[in-house]
C-alpha cells in the first residue's frame, strides 16, 4: 500500500483545467484527471446547470442526480452564462490562466463566442485546448450534431453488437462518450508532456471524435476488410474467429461466460466437460480448427454447464485454470469480496450522508488517484474562482449575480 505522504502527492498537482463541456465525453476526461490530482475548475450555465444534474436516478433528498455527483468529483463547480459577453470575458481570462481548457460543444461554438483557438491560444501559448466533438474539428460532416448513439453507429460499432439477422442493440451505457472521454484525457496528457518538453513550452490542439474514438476500438476489422474483402458482422454472445468464447446456460437459469481462447485451455475445459474427444481431436489444437467446428465445441459446453448451477461451473473451471464467470450486476459487485479488496468503490459524502462511487483508474502504487468531494451544487465555487484566480471582489461578484451572469450557491464549501 501507499505510504500516507505519497497518498497526499497525485501526478497532476497543480495543472489546472478549465472545462466547458456539458454532458458526458468531455466532463468524462475532466473527471479522470480530478482524480489524479488536476484542478477542473467546471463551467455551467447559471440557469440550471449542466443538464446531466437531471438525468437519470435523482436523489430523492436534493432531487440532484447521482451521475451528476460522480461526474462532478473533485471538480470546482462554477456558474457563468457564456452566452453573455461579460460571463465569455469571464471564462476568457480564466483560460489565461489554465493548463488545459476542456470542450465538447459544436464545432464552431467557441468561434462564435469568440473563444475559438485563435484567441485562446494567443492569450495563453502554453495552452493545451482539448475539443471533443461527435465528428471532428474538420471534415465535411464536422458541423453534425452527434451524441455517442449516433457515432456509434457511424462509428461501427452497432454494426457489430446484436445477433445475426437482428436489429442492433446498444450496451446500456453511453460507450462511445466514455471511449472519447478516454481519448481527450490520454491527449491532455500527451500535449502537456510535448509542452514540458518544448524548450518555448507550446500547447496545441487535441482534436478528439467521438466516432473516431469508437472506430479506434474495432480491432482488425479495416485489414480484414482492405486485405480479404470481409466485413464483420455480429455474433450474438460469441466474438468472430476466436473459440471457445460465449455465455453458456446453467441449471439455475444464470449464464457463465468461458473464455478457453489458448490450447491449454481449451483441452483442460474439454476434458471437465467430459469430453476428451474434443480435447485430443489434433483437428481442434489450433483457433482456426476450433472456429470451423464452433457449433460442435459449443454445443458439448452446454450440455455440461446445463447440468450444474452457474457458481458451481465457475468453482469447477477456476479449480483448473478456465477463465469463467457469471455475468454481475452492480448489486454482485457491491456484494463481492475481490471488488471490495480492490477497493472499487469509494465513499464520499453527499450532504450529511455518504454514498458510493466507482473507484477511477488505473492503480498507481506511489501516486493513485483518489476522491475528495462528490458533484457540488450549482455555483459552489463561483465565488471562490473569481475572487482567487481573477481578483474579483466578493460586491463585483454579487453585482455579476444580480445580473445573471453568474450563480453563487447560497453556501459554498470549505
Amino acid at each position: 500500500m501507499p505510504d500516507s505522504a505519497a497518498t497526499r502527492r497525485r501526478p497532476l498537482d497543480g495543472v489546472v483545467v478549465l472545462e466547458l463541456g456539458q454532458i458526458l465525453a468531455g466532463p468524462f476526461a475532466g473527471q479522470l484527471l480530478a482524480a489524479f490530482g488536476a484542478e477542473v475548475i467546471k463551467v455551467e450555465p447559471p440557469d440550471g446547470g449542466d443538464p446531466i444534474r437531471l438525468w437519470r436516478g435523482l436523489d430523492p433528498e436534493d432531487g440532484t442526480s447521482l451521475w451528476w455527483r460522480s461526474l462532478g468529483r473533485n471538480k470546482r463547480a462554477v456558474a457563468i452564462d457564456l452566452a453573455a459577453p461579460r460571463g465569455r470575458d469571464l471564462v476568457r481570462a480564466l483560460a489565461r490562466r489554465s493548463d488545459v481548457v476542456i470542450e465538447n460543444f459544436r464545432p464552431g461554438t467557441l468561434e462564435r463566442w469568440g473563444l475559438g483557438p485563435e484567441v485562446l491560444c494567443a492569450d495563453n501559448p502554453a495552452l493545451v485546448l482539448a475539443r471533443v466533438s461527435g465528428f471532428g474539428q474538420s471534415g465535411p460532416y464536422a458541423r453534425r450534431p452527434g451524441y455517442a448513439s449516433v457515432c456509434e453507429a457511424f462509428g461501427g460499432l452497432r454494426h457489430l453488437t446484436g445477433a445475426p439477422g437482428a436489429a442492433p442493440v446498444r450496451a446500456n451505457l453511453s460507450l462511445g462518450d466514455s471511449l472519447a472521454g478516454l481519448q481527450a484525457a490520454l491527449g491532455i496528457l500527451l500535449a502537456l508532456r510535448a509542452r514540458d518538453a518544448d524548450p518555448e513550452r507550446r500547447g496545441q490542439v487535441v482534436d478528439v471524435a467521438i466516432f473516431e474514438a469508437v472506430f479506434s476500438v474495432l480491432e482488425a476489422t479495416v485489414p480484414e476488410f482492405d486485405r480479404l474483402g470481409e466485413v464483420r458482422g455480429p455474433s450474438g454472445t460469441t466474438i468472430t474467429g476466436v473459440v471457445p468464447s460465449n455465455a453458456y446456460p446453467c441449471a439455475d437459469g444464470r449464464q457463465v461466460v468461458v473464455g478457453a481462447n489458448n490450447t491449454a485451455n481449451y483441452r483442460r475445459l474439454m476434458a471437465a466437460v467430459g469430453r476428451a474427444d474434443l480435447a485430443e481431436d489434433p483437428l481442434l489444437a489450433t483457433n482456426p480448427g476450433r472456429v470451423a467446428r464452433q457449433a460442435e465445441i459449443d454445443a458439448a459446453i452446454g450440455v455440461w454447464t446445463r447440468t450444474l448451477a452457474a457458481d458451481e461451473v465457475v468453482r469447477r473451471l477456476e479449480a483448473i485454470a478456465v477463465p469463467a464467470s457469471t455475468i454481475f450486476t452492480v448489486a454482485d459487485m457491491a456484494a463481492d469480496a475481490h471488488y471490495a479488496a480492490r477497493e472499487l468503490f469509494e465513499r464520499l459524502a453527499v450532504g450529511a450522508r455518504e454514498v458510493a462511487f466507482p473507484a477511477v483508474g488505473p492503480k498507481l502504487s506511489r501516486t493513485p488517484a483518489r476522491g475528495e468531494w462528490a458533484g457540488r451544487d450549482l455555483g459552489a465555487d463561483t465565488r471562490a474562482v473569481l475572487t482567487g484566480r481573477l481578483g474579483l471582489s466578493d460586491a463585483e461578484v454579487d453585482d455579476l449575480a444580480r445580473a445573471g451572469i453568474v450563480a453563487v450557491a447560497a453556501s459554498n464549501p470549505d
